[in-house]
């Protein structure tokens, strides 16, 4: 199972981090960047072949595919700035982490602009009759 080799490995890197706990903040923190960039990794077959399922049933339930992506880039967006994020709040960045926050929320929104507008545009049929 993928969630046994996700598990040990970061139970692996645990105690390598737990080595380096007082002594090598600098080796810590890209150990932990190197982690958690293998373990993305880890994920991404998975990812890709949910993307695949979601493609498939979209196109037999007859939704625009047009709309799902829109909604799995602002997935990806919020958990990648998570990802970074927590990366920078780890390495002491606090104000970096906020302003990688403050950049995906605009980018969500940029992303929201085409549902926004048809969601704008059904109202307005639906107004005009």
């Amino acid at each position: 199972m993928d969630i046994l080799k996700i598990v040990s490995f970061s139970l692996m890197v645990l105690f390598v981090l737990l080595l380096f706990k007082e002594e090598r903040e600098d080796i810590r923190i890209l150990i932990s960047i190197a982690a958690s960039a293998l373990l993305l990794l880890l994920i991404f077959p998975q990812v890709k072949s949910l993307l695949y399922i979601i493609e498939e049933l979209s196109i037999k339930a007859k939704i625009d595919f047009l709309y799902i992506k829109i909604i799995f880039k602002v997935i990806g967006i919020t958990y990648l700035a998570t990802f970074c994020s927590e990366i920078c709040k780890d390495a002491g960045e606090r104000s970096l982490a906020s302003k990688v926050e403050i950049a995906a929320k605009i980018m969500i929104l940029i992303q929201a602009v085409p549902i926004m507008m048809a969601v704008l545009n059904s109202i307005v049929k639906a107004i005009e009759g």
